[in-house]
């Protein structure tokens, strides 16, 4: 057991003592399915507060040999599938959480980030794996993936690698591109080549956005991806479903239809709605309606990106204030915070966000619910954009005179 290597299972069993907890663990058997087979890298991308790190700490509870967890998962869903035994803490996994990672490399680093902060991060790992496997010789020289390539070839074991946050160097250091590349580099010495092949039963990494392209390739492209554009297989996974929500709302006294109103509008195919999974989950708790967005979020980082001067973005985000859905091309989007070259860039990246819903069939977006359209509000009051103003008020007008006729 350690901060890295063989988790335990504290952070899952700290979840489900929570006041409210919905069941996602079928999740882990679409991942059971892949487990040591040829294709078993996995990356979900969701906006903040739709439960990412819960995810990954559901799966290192159930896939790490540093824990016993039978007990735990009894009476939730997965322990009801076929596959329940078979994976049950049989992996040596290895657990990052890059934000937390990055963080302590900066604290050691200080003034030096520019020389070995990713190699720090991989020290950290490599630290633990040496002291796990003392038998096999040279575990510390070299890279993680060396590390791991020589246990596997001394001891024939094969890794799960979770990873949450991936996507933390890309955010937070959004004009470093020597680092950026760095990292790349990093996660492709871990999930491609031979090592992927032979030494990675499972790869599931989560952060906010979709791997990075270059042009028009993702940088590893060997993963299967599944975002809030094309959440396919994992689409109710993301958030609280319609049918969960509506449970909740009977146990707790709420209202459905104003919960619907202020929380829903994340519209994925195959599964229909989806509610914001924290927000959803404090209304409950507190017992009233209203905005828990500024709790993560800042209207200042909305307003950074709805104000850029790209042609077509002012009317667009006037047409979404005022409710309107509009046409978008998310191809071109790179995967970043700092490629943004259009006003369908800039809309992609506010999907992924989770300040747009979006319409796969029609192609469209659109603001989701009445709390992310307040973080709108607050985000275009001191822009100066005066028709945008007017367009709020000609909409709540609109939407009150339609109020009194019925």
């Amino acid at each position: 057991m350690g901060r890295y290597l063989n988790p335990t299972n504290t952070g899952f069993r700290m979840v489900l003592r929570s006041p409210i907890y919905v069941d996602k663990t079928m999740m882990i058997e679409q991942l059971n399915r892949i487990v040591g087979t040829y294709e078993p890298m996995i990356c979900v991308s969701r906006p903040r507060r739709f439960g990412k790190s819960i995810a990954i700490n559901m799966l290192a509870a159930y896939y790490s040999r540093g824990c016993e967890s039978k007990e735990l998962f009894q009476g939730l869903n997965i322990s009801g599938a076929e596959s329940f035994a078979k994976h049950l803490n049989q992996y040596h996994v290895i657990r990052m959480d890059m934000q937390q990672m990055l963080g302590e490399a900066q604290n050691a680093l200080k003034s030096d980030l520019k020389n070995g902060m990713i190699r720090y991060v991989e020290n950290m790992v490599i630290e633990e794996l040496a002291e796990k496997f003392p038998e096999v010789p040279r575990v510390k020289e070299g890279s993680l993936s060396a590390a791991i390539s020589r246990i596997n070839s001394k001891c024939g074991i094969q890794f799960i690698v979770l990873i949450d946050e991936w996507d933390a160097v890309f955010r937070n250091f959004m004009n470093d591109e020597q680092l950026q590349k760095e990292y790349i580099d990093f996660l492709r010495s871990l999930f491609k080549g031979i090592v992927a092949e032979e030494c990675i039963a499972l790869a599931y990494i989560t952060g906010i956005l979709p791997i990075k392209k270059y042009g028009t390739q993702s940088a590893l492209n060997n993963f299967n991806e599944y975002t809030m554009i094309e959440p396919r297989g994992m689409a109710e996974y993301v958030g609280f479903t319609e049918s969960e929500v509506s449970a909740l709302c009977q146990k707790y006294s709420m209202n459905f239809e104003d919960l619907k109103k202020w929380y829903d509008g994340y519209h994925l195919k195959n599964v229909g709605d989806i509610y914001n999974p924290r927000s959803v989950v404090e209304t409950m708790i507190e017992g009233e309606f209203g905005s828990h967005w500024t709790s993560t979020e800042t209207y200042e980082s909305l307003k950074n990106y709805i104000i850029m001067d790209f042609d077509g973005l002012k009317s667009a985000v006037i047409k979404l204030v005022a409710g309107e859905s509009i046409s978008i091309n998310t191809a071109r989007f790179q995967n970043d915070m700092t490629s943004l070259n259009s006003r369908d860039d800039v809309l992609s990246l506010l999907i992924h966000l989770g300040y747009l819903g979006y319409d796969e069939k029609t192609e469209t977006v659109f603001i989701p619910n009445e709390e992310v359209k307040r973080e709108f509000v607050n985000a275009i009051e001191d822009t100066g954009w005066s028709e945008v103003i007017e367009a709020l008020e000609n909409s709540e007008q609109l939407r009150y005179l339609g109020d009194e006729a019925g």
